[in-house]
């Protein structure tokens, strides 16, 4: 008598170190970049001042947001979009003309989101409708949007002062969130002084007094929330009886928790959490939940894997072509909204090379050249990783040239890797 067979899958798996090393390789690479930086002779602990690592958040939250949007065009086969650095320069330039002659600032806000979202639209309708090819109707657009651009400024820039817009979409001084639990609890300044050895050991000296509460403990809460969703999910796939390796997934979720109470103590010993961070995670967050949770996410993989099984399945393919592109002109939007409240202002060379970065962030985050691969997760490594890069650089003196050689051959890399590891898998 034939012994019976289980199909159920096994519902926990031993550690593989190789297997382990190869899902979380940009990670790694990005730990080892930053320690390189930190200890960069002459140079040490540069890159991991409070500072730094602020400004590490603003200078790059266009790339998150961008690289957002193009993460949802690679996922449908590899597509890409090279006219989002154009469309931030036009719709800031129309949004800081709106303001800089007296425009309420939510008018100009709405306005600069909506015509973001109207050229992802149009663009949209080129690619799914008529089948151009994306990389011909994006680079028809970079060139007409750039001339628009410099149309509405005329050449010059144009500078804004609406300090609520700067506030809540800049990098001064007021734009982050106020430290509430020190402002109502006015006893926690006396235990803050230099007097107490202990946390002015732990925190520093030049820290402790202005060392921002509230940030930290928002940072105390983001990591509790995200040790409680990893828990539930492995408590569900040992449930359901999916193949896991629980202890990879202990590791790299109290790696993710240590990382992020360690950014939040840093931007607590600055000026505590930038509202631009704010934004970023809302984006970050929605596209992560859309891309893993909902229908149409599940398309973008799927059109991205094959297309034709996808369309004989009932999707229809060609709307889903048009989410994507709609979705990174209303991402874009949000970038040139973001980008005029650094620079407190706007000037017609804007948004050069920004979709060079976007697109260099999703590839070395993952994604695949071929389509139907990549995470939010993996994407912001790869942007992160890029800004470290850049940071590093910068402090380190690396000449403006070689610093496009570098991040061109990080690209490489990270492309390669995906082709090579495809190959294996053949």
């Amino acid at each position: 008598m034939s012994e019976k067979v289980s199909l159920k899958p096994s519902a926990g798996r031993t550690f593989n170190a190789g297997e382990f090393f190869q899902k979380y390789t940009m990670t790694i690479a990005l730990v080892v970049v930053t320690i390189v930086f930190a200890l960069w002779p002459g140079k040490q602990g540069l890159i991991l001042l409070p500072s730094n690592l602020t400004g590490l958040i603003a200078e790059n939250a266009y790339v998150f947001v961008l690289a957002t949007g193009m993460l949802m065009c690679i996922l449908t086969g590899g597509n890409i979009d090279l006219s989002v650095g154009s469309v931030v320069c036009f719709t800031a330039a129309i949004g800081c003309v709106m303001m800089a002659g007296g425009m309420n600032l939510w008018l100009a806000v709405g306005a600069m989101l909506l015509i973001g979202l109207a050229i992802g639209v149009f663009q949209g309708y080129w690619i799914a409708k008529i089948r151009v090819p994306a990389f011909i109707a994006t680079l028809a657009g970079m060139y007409a949007f750039r001339g628009f651009a410099n149309v509405v400024l005329n050449g010059y820039r144009v500078d804004i002062s609406n300090e609520t817009f700067l506030m809540l979409f800049g990098n001064g001084k007021t734009s982050y969130i106020p430290d509430y639990i020190r402002q109502n609890m006015p006893g926690l300044d006396g235990v803050f002084t230099k007097d107490n050895a202990f946390l002015a050991g732990l925190i520093g000296e030049n820290f402790i007094a202005k060392f921002n509460l509230t940030c930290m403990c928002i940072g105390i809460v983001a990591a509790l929330v995200f040790i409680v969703i990893k828990v539930r999910k492995i408590l569900v796939q040992k449930k359901l009886g999916i193949s896991q390796s629980i202890p990879g997934q202990v590791i790299s979720t109290v790696l993710i928790s240590v990382l992020t109470l360690w950014v939040s103590f840093k931007l607590s010993c600055y000026r505590g959490f930038p509202m631009v961070l704010i934004w970023i995670a809302l984006v970050l967050g929605v596209y992560a939940y859309i891309t893993t949770k909902t229908a149409i996410g599940r398309h973008l993989y799927a059109v991205g894997g094959n297309e034709k099984a996808t369309a004989l399945s009932g999707v229809k393919t060609r709307n889903v072509y048009w989410f994507a592109y709609a979705n990174i002109g209303l991402l874009a939007g949000l970038a040139g909204i973001l980008t005029a409240g650094r620079a407190k202002g706007i000037d017609p060379v804007y948004g050069e090379g920004y979709e060079m970065d976007a697109i260099a962030s999703c590839f070395i985050g993952g994604a695949s050249a071929y389509g139907g691969t990549g995470k939010v997760s993996g994407m912001i490594i790869g942007a992160i990783l890029m800004g470290v890069i850049n940071k590093g650089m910068i402090i380190v003196g690396v000449d403006a040239n070689y610093q496009k050689v570098v991040k061109g051959i990080v690209l490489l890399i990270a492309v390669m890797f995906d082709v090579l590891s495809k190959r294996q898998k053949r």
